[in-house]
Order: C-alpha cells, then sequence, then structure tokens
C-alpha cells in the first residue's frame, strides 16, 4: 500500500503525499522533538523534512525505501536546524506526579535523569541514539540512514552512550554526597 503511494506521489499526487505525510507526521515529530529538545523546532524541521521529499520525491529511485530516506531528511533537517540557531531550548514540562508508590518515583527520577545526559548529546549524537534506541534501526542501517561511514555511526553511538553513562554516574555521585554517603 506504501509502495503505491509512494508511486502516485512520485508522478505529482498531491493526495497520495498528503496521506504518506499524514501517516508519518506524529513519528517524525517524536523523533525531532527528541534530537532538537524543543518542540518549535522540532516542527520547523518535520515542515522542512517533508517540504523536501516532495520536491525531491520524483528523484527516489527505490520506493520501498521511502521511509529510510524520509528519516534521513528529517536528521538532516534537524541538523540544518540545530545549527541555524545556536539557542538553548529552556523548556519545562510540568509532569503529573500520582501519590501512588516509590516505584513511580523512581522512574520520573530515572527519566529526569537521563534527560539530564540527553541534553549533553550534540545533535549529531542525539540522532544516532534516537536513530537505534527509538526509531530501532541497526548501525548500519542508522550509517545508511544519515549518510555516514559505518564507522562515524559507531563512533558517534559510542560517544553518546559514554557520555550518558557518565552523566548518570555523575547523578549518583551527587545523590550518595547529598545523602551523606560516601563512595
Amino acid at each position: 500500500m506504501q509502495r503505491d503511494l509512494v508511486e502516485a506521489a512520485r508522478r505529482g499526487d498531491h493526495q497520495a503525499f498528503e496521506a504518506l505525510a499524514t501517516a508519518s507526521a506524529d513519528r517524525l515529530y517524536r523523533i525531532a522533538t527528541l534530537i532538537l529538545r524543543d518542540h518549535g523546532r522540532a516542527q520547523d524541521a518535520v515542515q522542512e523534512a517533508l517540504v523536501h521529499a516532495w520536491r525531491e520525491l520524483p528523484g527516489l529511485r527505490d520506493p520501498d525505501r521511502f521511509s529510510a530516506w524520509l528519516h534521513r531528511l528529517l536528521v538532516n533537517a534537524c541538523l540544518d536546524e540545530a545549527r541555524s540557531r545556536h539557542r538553548v531550548a529552556a523548556e519545562v514540562s510540568m509532569l503529573r506526579i500520582e501519590p501512588s508508590t516509590q516505584d513511580a518515583q523512581i522512574a520520573v527520577a530515572d527519566r529526569d535523569q537521563l534527560e539530564r545526559g540527553f541534553r549533553r548529546l550534540k545533535p549529531p549524537q542525539r540522532a544516532v541514539v534516537v536513530l537505534h534506541f527509538y526509531v530501532g534501526l541497526t548501525v548500519a542501517e542508522v550509517a545508511e540512514t544519515l549518510g555516514v561511514p559505518l564507522g562515524t555511526a559507531k563512533s558517534r553511538l559510542h560517544y553518546a552512550t559514554e557520555v550518558l553513562r557518565a552523566a548518570l554516574e555523575a547523578d549518583a555521585r551527587t545523590g550518595l554526597a547529598s545523602n551523606g554517603t560516601t563512595a
């Protein structure tokens, strides 16, 4: 079905492209938000990727690779957005914490800890982490999607996991110190 829509969109069918864009928009937005850490900039990146997709779709050689191609366009739009606006997005999300179990509080603390580590990553490292762990691509597929050598993708993933690990360990040490415990 997607292949038929891609083929029709390649021939200029606006409704087919709209169906493809609508089916992909939420996932693209979530990916862009994870990479850029800013909702407005993520919307801009998704819009830019979809505009670029419409313009370049007739040149897509393999309609079966549409999703991977669209991910690549999105990541490139995210990286362009990150480069063009060197600002740090201060975003406050109000979390509704139910007065329930200790497990829920630990989950929120773990998520906050990961978020702090994730903010330390540069957009190219975030892109690799998101595509590998969130989208579920293999490292080889990540490299292909980003248009970088496999070694570069592996290096970015390694660097990103080291930064995240260091952030988690630093938080753990800070937590021990604030509790009056020494490591």
